[in-house]
């Protein structure tokens, strides 16, 4: 048996959660140029699930989720959210209303301590402007206060108080995984959109992400929708996978059906099922 039909046997799978969808993708489709990177593409992922999206490189993962956070438009399709189209907002207005992402490769301020960095996420949520800034007024002060407390109750809830002061440039690849995790978190989502988060981590690294994710979905009440090579993390922890391969979708279900799934595994191995 291959290594990745070995990983594609194990499952632990959540408990099912609400019905309702919180996200809504209707046959998205992007072309850059000649080049088709997503081909009709459409899924659902319900509150208080983790979906986790696979396919090999080159697939439209990193493509859908710049359509999600409107980097990207589609050329044509729907994605709602909490039942609204997003497609007439800005990528700047994504994080209010309450969808935040990480990045494959990290977007953090190195130069910036690791505690400034993740206040710099709930700023999002502000209603702040330059003559409030400037005038200093009262809310705007309690503003500032409640961002310090969020920052540092999510410094702790990741571990990070030991590092807290120091700048990002300056710490392990492991941890800027968690203080960009933490900015994320910051912004307050209801809907979480990780990019590879275990790109470059250790196996041990890998088992803590995987808990510290389903933590998330259970205990701050976040979905989840994750971007993932690490075939093993994704089965065991996803709800529901979504499968892509050269911008279509090829398969979709709970982990245990895409495990066995002859499309899943020629995309991944070149070759026909077993």
């Amino acid at each position: 048996m291959s290594s990745f039909a070995a990983v594609m046997q194990r499952s632990d799978v959540a408990p099912a959660a609400r019905d309702e969808p919180l996200l809504a993708v209707r046959d998205v489709s992007i072309n850059f140029g000649g080049i088709v990177a997503l081909d009709r593409v459409s899924f659902n992922l319900r509150k208080g699930h983790i979906l986790g999206l696979i396919g090999p490189n080159g697939a439209g993962k990193t493509t859908l989720f710049n359509c999600l956070t409107r980097l990207y438009t589609p050329s044509s399709g729907i994605i709602e959210f909490e039942g609204r189209s997003i497609l007439a907002q800005s990528a700047d207005r994504i994080p209010a209303l309450g969808i935040a992402r990480t990045f494959q490769n990290l977007a953090l301020f190195r130069s910036m301590s690791v505690f400034d960095n993740v206040r710099v996420g709930g700023h999002s949520r502000s209603r702040s402007d330059f003559f409030s800034d400037a005038l200093r007024l009262p809310w705007v002060r309690n503003e500032e206060k409640a961002l310090e407390q969020t920052a540092w109750g999510l410094v702790d809830y990741l571990q990070l108080r030991s590092v807290a002061g120091r700048r990002v440039s300056d710490l392990p690849f492991g941890t800027q995984k968690r203080v960009e995790l933490a900015r994320a978190l910051a912004a307050r989502p209801r809907l979480l959109l990780l990019d590879e988060p275990a790109a470059g981590l250790n196996h041990n690294e890998v088992g803590e992400l995987a808990d510290l994710i389903r933590r998330i979905r259970d205990e701050r009440d976040i979905t989840v929708l994750l971007v993932e090579h690490h075939m093993n993390m994704v089965m065991s922890i996803s709800d529901h996978v979504v499968a892509l391969d050269m911008g279509r979708k090829i398969a979709e279900g709970p982990p245990a059906e895409l495990r066995k799934d002859a499309n899943v595994i020629r995309a991944y191995l070149g070759t026909s099922a077993q």
